[in-house]
C-alpha cells in the first residue's frame, strides 16, 4: 500500500525497503478541455543537484534533451508530447547505488513546454501527481497528488529524493514557478543558452 502524501510531507523510501535501490518515478497529469490552440507537451525531468542547491555540471540536468546521467544513476525514459491516456506520462529512473557523493538530492520538475507561444500554464492541467515506485517488483512506494491549482504558472517542482543519514528520502514540494525551464534552470544553477 503506498504511502500518500501531502505537500511538505517527508518519508524515507529505503527504510521499510531494505536493499531498495532501484525505482521509478512517474509523473503525470491531464489536460483540461481549454483550446489554446496549440497541443500540450508537458515535460519532467530530473535536477541533481549539491549541498549547495545548485547542479556541479550541466549533465546533472536530465530532461528530454540529456536522457541519461553519466553516473548511469538517472535515466529519463523519453519526451511523452501529449499527455493521452491513464498513469505516468513520464518517467525517470533512478539507481540510488549509482548516485554519485556529491549529490545531495535530485528534484523532480514538470515545464509546460513552449507554454508562453501557445498561452498555456498548470491552471489548464489536472490530476498532477508525482509516485515511486520499486522497479524490480513494480510496488508503488509513495504517491503525492498536487491538489494545489496553479494559475499562472509554467514549470513546477513536485517533489526530490534526497540523503539523509543514509536514507533516502522524498519530500512531497509541489513549487509553481513562473518563466518555465528558463526559471528552473535559472534556480538550480544550469546555464541556458
Amino acid at each position: 500500500m503506498p504511502v500518500c502524501l501531502t505537500k511538505g510531507q517527508k518519508v524515507s523510501i529505503t527504510k521499510g525497503n531494505p536493499g531498495l535501490s532501484k525505482v521509478v518515478v512517474g509523473l503525470g497529469w491531464d489536460v483540461n478541455q481549454f483550446d489554446t490552440g496549440g497541443a500540450f507537451d508537458l515535460d519532467a525531468a530530473a535536477f541533481l543537484v549539491t549541498d549547495s542547491g545548485k547542479v556541479s555540471k550541466s549533465e546533472d540536468f536530465v530532461f528530454f534533451g540529456n536522457l541519461v546521467h553519466p553516473s548511469q544513476a538517472v535515466q529519463h525514459l523519453g519526451d511523452n508530447l501529449t499527455g493521452a491516456g491513464d498513469g505516468d506520462d513520464e518517467q525517470i529512473k533512478v539507481d540510488l547505488s549509482r548516485v554519485p557523493e556529491n549529490i545531495a538530492k535530485i528534484a523532480f520538475t514538470v515545464t509546460i513546454y513552449d507554454a508562453e507561444a501557445r498561452r498555456q500554464n498548470f491552471g489548464q492541467v489536472n490530476n498532477a501527481f508525482i509516485r515511486i515506485f520499486n522497479e524490480i517488483t513494480g510496488e508503488e512506494i509513495l504517491r503525492y497528488d498536487l491538489g494545489e491549482d496553479f494559475s499562472i504558472e509554467t514549470a513546477a517542482v513536485f517533489g526530490e529524493l534526497y540523503k539523509n543519514n543514509g536514507e533516502w528520502k522524498f519530500n512531497a514540494i509541489g513549487c509553481g514557478y513562473q518563466g518555465g525551464l528558463a526559471a528552473l534552470c535559472a534556480n538550480y544553477g544550469v546555464d541556458v543558452e
